[in-house]
């Protein structure tokens, strides 16, 4: 196994997600690679932010890592795990599966200082300027 990083998994975790690990297909060669291993080299390309192509040594081939990457956020195996990790996280904190409530914001901001205020198309303002509203 790897060394320890921030974003591997606990064992508690493992044990949480191994189960939605699909199954290798049949025929042809077996899996060799470390499943948890996987799911922690993604989880480490997630929280660094870094390329794929710079994933550590200690971890499997990046190519390996891209492949089920891509595949599990295809037929949705990404999404159940972050369902069920983010569950796990909202019940060991003592509050309740699912939120009862959500809050959204905006802001605008300035995207860039030397644009006018006259680039762009607001047909709300075509209204205004042709009609009485």
């Amino acid at each position: 196994m790897n060394p320890s990083y921030p974003s591997n998994l606990t064992s508690e975790q493992w044990k949480l997600l191994s189960g939605l690990i699909p199954k290798p297909k049949t025929g042809g060669r077996k899996r060799r690679v470390d499943m948890q291993a996987i799911v922690n080299a993604i989880l480490y390309i997630l929280c660094a932010g870094c390329a794929w192509r710079m994933l550590p040594n200690d971890f499997p081939k990046w190519k390996t890592v891209y492949h089920y990457f891509r595949q599990w956020r295809k037929d949705g195996t990404w999404q159940e795990m972050h369902e069920r990790l983010r569950l796990w996280v909202r019940v060991s904190q003592n509050r309740e599966a699912s939120p009862s409530e959500a809050i959204m914001d905006s802001q605008s901001i300035e995207t860039a200082t030397m644009v006018s205020k006259e680039v762009g198309y607001d047909s709300g303002e075509l209204l205004h300027k042709y009609f009485v509203v």
